[in-house]
Protein backbone atom coordinates (compact mmCIF):
# COMPACT_ATOMS: atom_id res chain seq x y z
CA UNK A 1 0.00 0.00 0.00
CA UNK A 2 1.16 3.49 -0.71
CA UNK A 3 2.10 5.90 2.03
CA UNK A 4 -0.20 8.97 2.07
CA UNK A 5 2.56 11.19 3.42
CA UNK A 6 5.00 10.06 0.73
CA UNK A 7 2.36 10.93 -1.88
CA UNK A 8 2.65 14.63 -0.93
CA UNK A 9 5.68 14.96 -3.20
CA UNK A 10 8.35 17.62 -2.96
CA UNK A 11 11.88 17.42 -1.67
CA UNK A 12 12.76 16.90 2.00
CA UNK A 13 12.84 20.06 3.99
CA UNK A 14 16.31 21.18 4.97
CA UNK A 15 16.92 23.21 8.05
CA UNK A 16 13.29 22.65 9.09
CA UNK A 17 12.17 24.58 12.16
CA UNK A 18 9.09 23.80 14.19
CA UNK A 19 8.50 27.50 14.53
CA UNK A 20 8.70 29.24 11.18
CA UNK A 21 9.68 32.88 11.54
CA UNK A 22 7.65 35.17 9.29
CA UNK A 23 9.02 38.29 7.63
CA UNK A 24 7.36 40.33 10.40
CA UNK A 25 9.45 38.47 12.99
CA UNK A 26 6.50 36.53 14.42
CA UNK A 27 6.72 32.78 14.99
CA UNK A 28 4.23 30.76 12.99
CA UNK A 29 3.29 27.12 13.36
CA UNK A 30 4.57 24.82 10.60
CA UNK A 31 2.09 24.02 7.87
CA UNK A 32 0.59 20.57 7.53
CA UNK A 33 2.71 19.94 4.44
CA UNK A 34 5.85 20.89 6.36
CA UNK A 35 4.97 18.50 9.17
CA UNK A 36 4.38 15.70 6.67
CA UNK A 37 7.69 16.30 4.95
CA UNK A 38 9.51 16.48 8.26
CA UNK A 39 7.96 13.18 9.38
CA UNK A 40 9.32 11.45 6.29
CA UNK A 41 12.75 12.97 6.88
CA UNK A 42 12.78 11.87 10.51
CA UNK A 43 11.71 8.31 9.66
CA UNK A 44 14.64 8.14 7.26
CA UNK A 45 17.15 9.63 9.69
CA UNK A 46 16.63 7.86 13.00
CA UNK A 47 16.04 4.22 13.91
CA UNK A 48 12.46 3.06 13.50
CA UNK A 49 11.90 -0.18 15.39
CA UNK A 50 8.86 -2.47 15.44
CA UNK A 51 8.96 -5.29 17.96
CA UNK A 52 6.32 -7.57 16.48
CA UNK A 53 5.91 -8.48 12.80
CA UNK A 54 4.51 -11.90 11.92
CA UNK A 55 6.29 -12.44 8.60
CA UNK A 56 7.65 -15.96 9.29
CA UNK A 57 4.27 -17.55 9.99
CA UNK A 58 2.75 -15.65 7.07
CA UNK A 59 5.40 -17.13 4.76
CA UNK A 60 4.86 -20.57 6.23
CA UNK A 61 1.21 -20.30 5.22
CA UNK A 62 2.00 -18.87 1.76
CA UNK A 63 5.56 -18.31 0.56
CA UNK A 64 6.39 -14.96 -1.04
CA UNK A 65 9.64 -13.17 -1.82
CA UNK A 66 9.57 -10.27 0.63
CA UNK A 67 12.82 -8.86 -0.74
CA UNK A 68 10.63 -7.37 -3.49
CA UNK A 69 7.19 -5.77 -3.42
CA UNK A 70 4.50 -8.36 -2.68
CA UNK A 71 0.82 -8.40 -3.54
CA UNK A 72 -0.20 -9.61 -0.09
CA UNK A 73 0.81 -9.09 3.50
CA UNK A 74 1.89 -6.02 5.45
CA UNK A 75 5.68 -6.33 5.08
CA UNK A 76 8.20 -6.41 2.27
CA UNK A 77 11.54 -4.69 1.66
CA UNK A 78 10.36 -1.88 -0.65
CA UNK A 79 7.53 -0.87 1.67
CA UNK A 80 9.77 -1.14 4.74
CA UNK A 81 12.25 1.18 3.01
CA UNK A 82 9.42 3.60 2.19
CA UNK A 83 8.45 3.61 5.85
CA UNK A 84 11.96 4.12 7.20
CA UNK A 85 11.84 0.81 9.10
CA UNK A 86 15.29 -0.20 10.36
CA UNK A 87 14.65 -2.81 13.05
CA UNK A 88 11.91 -5.37 12.36
CA UNK A 89 11.56 -8.04 15.02
CA UNK A 90 10.45 -11.19 13.23
CA UNK A 91 7.94 -13.10 15.35
CA UNK A 92 8.74 -16.79 15.72
CA UNK A 93 5.12 -17.64 16.43
CA UNK A 94 4.33 -21.12 17.72
CA UNK A 95 0.59 -21.77 18.22
CA UNK A 96 -0.57 -23.03 21.59
CA UNK A 97 -1.62 -26.34 20.01
CA UNK A 98 2.09 -27.22 19.80
CA UNK A 99 2.50 -27.22 23.59
CA UNK A 100 2.35 -31.01 23.74
CA UNK A 101 4.49 -31.84 20.69
CA UNK A 102 6.51 -30.29 17.88
CA UNK A 103 7.07 -26.80 19.32
CA UNK A 104 10.87 -26.70 19.19
CA UNK A 105 10.89 -28.17 15.69
CA UNK A 106 8.45 -25.54 14.38
CA UNK A 107 10.41 -22.72 16.02
CA UNK A 108 13.65 -23.92 14.42
CA UNK A 109 11.92 -24.12 11.03
CA UNK A 110 10.73 -20.51 11.32
CA UNK A 111 14.18 -19.34 12.45
CA UNK A 112 15.64 -21.09 9.40
CA UNK A 113 13.19 -19.09 7.30
CA UNK A 114 14.36 -15.77 8.78
CA UNK A 115 17.98 -16.77 8.26
CA UNK A 116 17.05 -17.43 4.64
CA UNK A 117 15.84 -13.84 4.30
CA UNK A 118 19.13 -12.22 5.30
CA UNK A 119 21.29 -14.84 3.57
CA UNK A 120 19.26 -14.54 0.37
CA UNK A 121 19.28 -10.73 0.34
CA UNK A 122 22.40 -9.65 2.26
CA UNK A 123 22.27 -6.13 0.83
CA UNK A 124 18.74 -5.63 2.10
CA UNK A 125 18.33 -7.66 5.31
CA UNK A 126 20.77 -8.50 8.09
CA UNK A 127 20.81 -10.38 11.40
CA UNK A 128 20.92 -8.38 14.62
CA UNK A 129 21.96 -10.26 17.73
CA UNK A 130 23.05 -7.13 19.62
CA UNK A 131 22.09 -3.47 19.80
CA UNK A 132 25.49 -2.60 18.36
CA UNK A 133 24.84 -4.76 15.28
CA UNK A 134 21.39 -3.19 14.84
CA UNK A 135 22.93 0.29 14.80
CA UNK A 136 25.67 -0.81 12.39
CA UNK A 137 23.09 -2.29 10.04
CA UNK A 138 21.15 0.97 10.02
CA UNK A 139 24.27 2.93 9.14
CA UNK A 140 24.95 0.46 6.31
CA UNK A 141 21.42 0.86 4.98
CA UNK A 142 20.26 -2.67 5.79
CA UNK A 143 17.08 -3.65 7.64
CA UNK A 144 17.81 -5.65 10.79
CA UNK A 145 15.75 -8.76 11.38
CA UNK A 146 16.18 -9.71 15.04
CA UNK A 147 13.82 -12.37 16.32
CA UNK A 148 11.34 -12.67 19.17
CA UNK A 149 9.70 -15.98 20.03
CA UNK A 150 5.93 -15.69 20.52
CA UNK A 151 5.09 -18.47 22.99
CA UNK A 152 7.59 -20.27 25.20
CA UNK A 153 6.32 -23.76 24.33
CA UNK A 154 9.46 -24.50 22.24
CA UNK A 155 11.50 -24.58 25.45
CA UNK A 156 9.82 -27.93 26.12
CA UNK A 157 10.77 -27.84 29.81
CA UNK A 158 14.50 -27.44 29.25
CA UNK A 159 16.75 -24.49 30.06
CA UNK A 160 19.20 -25.99 27.55
CA UNK A 161 16.62 -25.21 24.87
CA UNK A 162 16.56 -21.61 26.10
CA UNK A 163 20.30 -21.40 25.44
CA UNK A 164 19.76 -23.10 22.08
CA UNK A 165 17.32 -20.40 20.99
CA UNK A 166 19.51 -17.61 22.33
CA UNK A 167 22.37 -18.97 20.24
CA UNK A 168 20.06 -19.00 17.21
CA UNK A 169 19.26 -15.31 17.68
CA UNK A 170 16.09 -15.13 19.78
CA UNK A 171 16.24 -11.87 21.71
CA UNK A 172 12.83 -11.81 23.38
CA UNK A 173 10.33 -14.45 24.36
CA UNK A 174 6.59 -13.95 24.86
CA UNK A 175 6.17 -16.44 27.67
CA UNK A 176 2.90 -17.90 26.40
CA UNK A 177 0.20 -17.26 23.82
CA UNK A 178 -3.54 -18.03 23.84
CA UNK A 179 -3.42 -20.93 26.31
CA UNK A 180 -1.62 -21.71 29.54
CA UNK A 181 1.63 -23.57 28.95
CA UNK A 182 4.32 -25.17 31.10
CA UNK A 183 5.81 -21.73 31.85
CA UNK A 184 2.82 -19.61 32.91
CA UNK A 185 -0.84 -18.69 32.53
CA UNK A 186 -2.28 -16.88 29.52
CA UNK A 187 -4.55 -13.83 29.61
CA UNK A 188 -6.87 -15.61 27.15
CA UNK A 189 -7.24 -18.84 29.13
CA UNK A 190 -10.16 -18.92 31.59
CA UNK A 191 -8.47 -21.70 33.57
CA UNK A 192 -5.56 -20.56 35.74
CA UNK A 193 -3.26 -23.57 35.90
CA UNK A 194 -0.41 -21.93 37.83
CA UNK A 195 -1.96 -18.70 39.10
CA UNK A 196 1.04 -17.02 37.51
CA UNK A 197 4.42 -18.57 36.75
CA UNK A 198 5.08 -22.28 37.08
CA UNK A 199 8.16 -23.34 39.08
CA UNK A 200 9.91 -23.88 35.76
CA UNK A 201 8.69 -20.46 34.64
CA UNK A 202 10.52 -18.82 37.55
CA UNK A 203 13.71 -20.54 36.38
CA UNK A 204 13.05 -19.35 32.83
CA UNK A 205 12.76 -15.72 33.93
CA UNK A 206 16.04 -15.86 35.82
CA UNK A 207 17.83 -17.66 32.99
CA UNK A 208 16.54 -15.16 30.44
CA UNK A 209 18.07 -12.43 32.59
CA UNK A 210 21.35 -14.34 32.70
CA UNK A 211 21.49 -14.98 28.96
CA UNK A 212 20.31 -11.53 27.87
CA UNK A 213 16.89 -12.36 26.41
CA UNK A 214 14.18 -9.73 26.89
CA UNK A 215 11.08 -10.95 28.74
CA UNK A 216 7.87 -10.13 26.88
CA UNK A 217 4.79 -9.74 29.07
CA UNK A 218 2.26 -9.57 26.21
CA UNK A 219 -0.32 -12.39 26.30
CA UNK A 220 0.34 -13.38 29.91
CA UNK A 221 -2.19 -13.16 32.75
CA UNK A 222 -2.07 -10.32 35.26
CA UNK A 223 -0.85 -12.60 38.04
CA UNK A 224 1.94 -13.84 35.77
CA UNK A 225 2.91 -10.24 35.01
CA UNK A 226 3.33 -9.29 38.66
CA UNK A 227 5.35 -12.43 39.38
CA UNK A 228 7.61 -11.71 36.41
CA UNK A 229 8.19 -8.21 37.76
CA UNK A 230 9.13 -9.62 41.16
CA UNK A 231 11.63 -12.11 39.76
CA UNK A 232 13.23 -10.22 36.85
CA UNK A 233 16.24 -8.05 37.60
CA UNK A 234 16.21 -6.67 34.05
CA UNK A 235 13.56 -4.39 32.48
CA UNK A 236 10.83 -6.11 30.48
CA UNK A 237 8.85 -5.29 27.36
CA UNK A 238 5.26 -5.69 26.24
CA UNK A 239 6.12 -6.35 22.59
CA UNK A 240 2.61 -5.88 21.16
CA UNK A 241 0.09 -4.72 23.75
CA UNK A 242 -2.08 -1.63 23.99
CA UNK A 243 -3.73 0.12 26.96
CA UNK A 244 -6.56 -1.51 28.90
CA UNK A 245 -7.79 1.96 29.74
CA UNK A 246 -9.47 1.98 26.29
CA UNK A 247 -10.71 -1.65 26.48
CA UNK A 248 -11.89 -2.00 30.10
CA UNK A 249 -11.67 -5.49 31.52
CA UNK A 250 -9.80 -7.01 28.57
CA UNK A 251 -6.81 -8.72 30.13
CA UNK A 252 -4.89 -9.00 26.85
CA UNK A 253 -4.18 -5.24 27.03
CA UNK A 254 -2.08 -3.83 29.84
CA UNK A 255 -3.61 -1.95 32.78
CA UNK A 256 -2.53 1.44 34.12
CA UNK A 257 -1.07 -0.12 37.25
CA UNK A 258 0.89 -2.59 35.15
CA UNK A 259 2.18 0.21 32.93
CA UNK A 260 3.41 2.05 36.04
CA UNK A 261 5.06 -1.10 37.40
CA UNK A 262 6.68 -1.91 34.06
CA UNK A 263 8.01 1.64 33.72
CA UNK A 264 9.33 1.66 37.29
CA UNK A 265 11.50 -1.27 36.27
CA UNK A 266 12.70 0.58 33.17
CA UNK A 267 10.53 -1.30 30.66
CA UNK A 268 8.58 -0.25 27.58
CA UNK A 269 5.06 -0.82 26.20
CA UNK A 270 5.05 -1.37 22.43
CA UNK A 271 1.59 -0.39 21.18
CA UNK A 272 -0.34 -2.94 19.09
CA UNK A 273 -1.96 -1.44 15.95
CA UNK A 274 -4.82 -3.97 15.64
CA UNK A 275 -8.23 -2.22 15.68
CA UNK A 276 -9.60 -4.57 18.34
CA UNK A 277 -6.77 -3.47 20.67
CA UNK A 278 -7.57 0.21 20.26
CA UNK A 279 -11.28 0.81 20.95
CA UNK A 280 -13.85 -1.01 23.06
CA UNK A 281 -16.49 -0.82 20.34
CA UNK A 282 -14.32 -2.59 17.79
CA UNK A 283 -13.01 -5.06 20.34
CA UNK A 284 -16.51 -6.26 21.25
CA UNK A 285 -17.58 -6.37 17.59
CA UNK A 286 -14.55 -8.43 16.66
CA UNK A 287 -14.93 -10.75 19.64
CA UNK A 288 -18.50 -11.71 18.73
CA UNK A 289 -17.70 -11.62 15.02
CA UNK A 290 -14.86 -14.10 15.21
CA UNK A 291 -17.01 -16.57 17.13
CA UNK A 292 -19.54 -16.58 14.30
CA UNK A 293 -16.88 -16.57 11.59
CA UNK A 294 -14.94 -19.45 13.12
CA UNK A 295 -18.12 -21.48 13.55
CA UNK A 296 -18.90 -21.00 9.84
CA UNK A 297 -15.35 -21.95 8.84
CA UNK A 298 -15.39 -25.03 11.06
CA UNK A 299 -18.69 -26.17 9.58
CA UNK A 300 -17.30 -25.72 6.06
CA UNK A 301 -13.89 -27.25 6.87
CA UNK A 302 -12.00 -24.06 6.03
CA UNK A 303 -9.14 -22.12 7.63
CA UNK A 304 -9.00 -18.33 7.97
CA UNK A 305 -6.42 -18.05 5.20
CA UNK A 306 -8.39 -19.96 2.55
CA UNK A 307 -9.51 -17.85 -0.40
CA UNK A 308 -13.18 -18.60 0.23
CA UNK A 309 -12.75 -17.84 3.92
CA UNK A 310 -11.25 -14.43 3.22
CA UNK A 311 -14.20 -13.55 0.98
CA UNK A 312 -16.65 -14.67 3.68
CA UNK A 313 -14.85 -12.62 6.34
CA UNK A 314 -14.96 -9.49 4.17
CA UNK A 315 -18.68 -9.99 3.53
CA UNK A 316 -19.36 -10.60 7.23
CA UNK A 317 -17.52 -7.41 8.19
CA UNK A 318 -19.49 -5.34 5.72
CA UNK A 319 -22.84 -6.79 6.76
CA UNK A 320 -22.17 -6.33 10.48
CA UNK A 321 -20.52 -2.91 10.33
CA UNK A 322 -17.14 -3.98 11.69
CA UNK A 323 -14.93 -1.11 10.62
CA UNK A 324 -11.43 0.06 11.40
CA UNK A 325 -9.81 2.16 14.06
CA UNK A 326 -7.89 5.24 12.97
CA UNK A 327 -4.22 6.10 13.28
CA UNK A 328 -5.21 8.75 15.82
CA UNK A 329 -6.44 5.93 18.09
CA UNK A 330 -2.89 4.54 18.14
CA UNK A 331 -1.59 7.96 19.14
CA UNK A 332 -4.24 8.10 21.89
CA UNK A 333 -2.67 4.97 23.37
CA UNK A 334 0.81 6.46 23.09
CA UNK A 335 -0.46 9.64 24.77
CA UNK A 336 -1.96 7.59 27.58
CA UNK A 337 1.32 5.85 28.37
CA UNK A 338 3.23 9.13 28.18
CA UNK A 339 0.81 10.84 30.58
CA UNK A 340 1.11 7.93 33.02
CA UNK A 341 4.86 7.30 33.03
CA UNK A 342 6.63 9.60 30.55
CA UNK A 343 7.89 9.42 27.01
CA UNK A 344 10.68 6.90 27.74
CA UNK A 345 8.37 3.90 28.08
CA UNK A 346 6.36 3.52 24.87
CA UNK A 347 7.02 2.42 21.28
CA UNK A 348 5.69 0.55 18.24
CA UNK A 349 4.64 -3.12 18.30
CA UNK A 350 2.36 -3.21 15.27
CA UNK A 351 1.48 -6.90 14.96
CA UNK A 352 1.72 -6.45 11.18
CA UNK A 353 0.87 -9.71 9.39
CA UNK A 354 -0.60 -10.95 12.69
CA UNK A 355 -3.92 -9.13 13.07
CA UNK A 356 -5.30 -9.74 9.60
CA UNK A 357 -7.57 -7.17 8.00
CA UNK A 358 -7.99 -5.11 11.16
CA UNK A 359 -5.29 -2.47 10.86
CA UNK A 360 -6.32 1.15 11.37
CA UNK A 361 -6.82 3.73 8.66
CA UNK A 362 -3.45 5.32 7.95
CA UNK A 363 -1.40 2.37 9.29
CA UNK A 364 -2.08 -0.46 6.88
CA UNK A 365 1.50 -1.66 6.34
CA UNK A 366 5.17 -0.99 7.03
CA UNK A 367 5.35 1.94 4.60
CA UNK A 368 3.27 4.07 6.95
CA UNK A 369 5.44 4.76 10.01
CA UNK A 370 5.93 8.36 8.74
CA UNK A 371 2.17 8.82 9.10
CA UNK A 372 2.51 7.94 12.78
CA UNK A 373 5.48 10.25 13.29
CA UNK A 374 3.49 13.01 11.58
CA UNK A 375 0.60 12.48 14.02
CA UNK A 376 3.04 12.69 16.94
CA UNK A 377 4.50 15.96 15.65
CA UNK A 378 1.01 17.28 15.02
CA UNK A 379 0.14 16.70 18.68
CA UNK A 380 3.17 18.63 19.83
CA UNK A 381 5.70 15.87 20.46
CA UNK A 382 9.25 17.05 19.93
CA UNK A 383 11.63 15.45 17.45
CA UNK A 384 13.51 13.92 20.37
CA UNK A 385 10.25 12.48 21.72
CA UNK A 386 9.48 11.00 18.30
CA UNK A 387 12.99 9.53 18.12
CA UNK A 388 12.54 7.80 21.48
CA UNK A 389 9.08 6.45 20.68
CA UNK A 390 10.08 5.29 17.19
CA UNK A 391 12.92 3.10 18.37
CA UNK A 392 15.33 4.42 20.97
CA UNK A 393 13.18 3.39 23.93
CA UNK A 394 13.22 -0.29 23.05
CA UNK A 395 16.91 -0.10 22.11
CA UNK A 396 17.58 1.31 25.59
CA UNK A 397 15.77 -1.63 27.18
CA UNK A 398 17.61 -4.12 24.98
CA UNK A 399 20.91 -2.46 25.97
CA UNK A 400 20.03 -2.69 29.66
CA UNK A 401 19.11 -6.38 29.28
CA UNK A 402 22.51 -6.98 27.65
CA UNK A 403 24.21 -5.13 30.52
CA UNK A 404 22.35 -7.11 33.19
CA UNK A 405 23.37 -10.34 31.48
CA UNK A 406 26.98 -9.18 31.42
CA UNK A 407 26.92 -8.44 35.15
CA UNK A 408 25.26 -11.74 36.02
CA UNK A 409 27.75 -13.69 33.95
CA UNK A 410 30.56 -11.72 35.59
CA UNK A 411 29.29 -12.62 39.06
CA UNK A 412 28.94 -16.24 38.00
CA UNK A 413 32.47 -16.32 36.62
CA UNK A 414 33.86 -14.68 39.74
CA UNK A 415 32.09 -17.29 41.86
CA UNK A 416 33.56 -20.12 39.81
CA UNK A 417 37.07 -18.60 39.99
CA UNK A 418 36.92 -18.17 43.75
CA UNK A 419 35.63 -21.70 44.20
CA UNK A 420 32.32 -20.55 45.71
Amino acid sequence: MENPIRQTGGAFLTGFLFAVVSCAGREEAPTDEELQSRAVQLADSFIVADTHIDVPFRLREKMEDVSVRTKEGDFDYPRARDGGLDLAFMSIFVPSSYETAGARSLADTLIDMVEGLWKGSPGKFAPAFTVESARSNQQAGRISLPMGMENGSPLEGSLANLKHFYDRGIRYITLTHSKNNHICDSSYDKERRWNGLSPFGVEVVMEMNRLGIMIDVSHISDSTFYQVMRHSVAPVIASHSSCRHFTPGWERNISDDMIRRLAAGGGVVQINFGSAFLTEDLRTKWESGWKNIDKYLEDHKMSRTDEGAEAFIRKYREEHGIGYADITDVVDHIDHVVKLVGVDHVGFGSDFDGVGDSLPTGLKDVSMYPNLIYELLKRGYSEEDARKISGENVLRVWTQVEQVAGRLKGVELAGQTSGL
